[in-house]
């Protein structure tokens, strides 16, 4: 089938903002007694605080007010949001394509959060939609987030190509029997 639209994961994707986000993690996760390396981080690429928090809390006998360490990592993200940069290889596929074809930001991360990095970037206009976290209660790699970009597209799963950086998003846009284009894949040709 041809394509008829382009779907982006937004961390890791769009944005250079992985690294941000690790860092924030790290120092509310360290507040509250807990750890989580880098190289585990970027294993929950795709996977929404909401659900990581009480997974690393249970693995390591911490207890606490999930939704309160959720809220202090969100903020302190946000306090770095001014200096993320665009994933320019990515960002400019969006901008050849852009009113040729139709496209959407489907991201696990919290409509507010997307919404601010996109608007950093200034790219925040070039999409008629954006699914986060709050519009699917399964989340990457179940394909939920693709489906719902694509049905408020109005496109069949199959026409969509979808720019993911992340294994768990890879394995969504493969259940919702969409095209993938690993970033990773292309940042290394660079």
């Amino acid at each position: 089938m041809t394509i008829q639209a382009l779907i982006f994961d937004c961390d890791g994707t769009l944005t250079d903002s992985m690294y941000a986000h690790y860092v924030a993690w790290r120092e509310v996760l360290v507040a509250y007694g807990m750890e989580l390396n880098e190289q585990r981080f970027y294993r929950y690429s795709g996977t929404p605080s909401r659900r990581v928090i009480p997974m690393l809390a249970s693995e390591q006998g911490i207890v606490l007010d999930f939704e309160r360490a959720n809220e202090d990592k969100e903020k302190t993200f946000l306090n770095s949001i001014h200096l993320l940069k665009p994933i320019e290889s990515v960002v400019r596929i969006a901008e050849e394509h852009r009113g040729r074809l139709k496209m959407a930001v489907a991201s696990g991360g919290v409509r507010e959060i997307v919404h601010r990095q996109l608007e950093q970037i200034n790219i925040f206009d070039w999409f008629e939609t954006i699914v986060t976290a709050e519009d699917t209660e399964r989340h990457k790699p179940d394909p939920d987030v693709f489906l719902e970009a694509a049905r408020r597209l109005g496109v069949h799963p199959s026409a969509c190509r979808v720019y993911e950086d992340g294994d768990p998003g890879i394995e969504a846009a493969r259940r919702a029997g969409m095209e993938c284009i690993d970033v990773r894949e292309m940042s290394r040709l660079r």
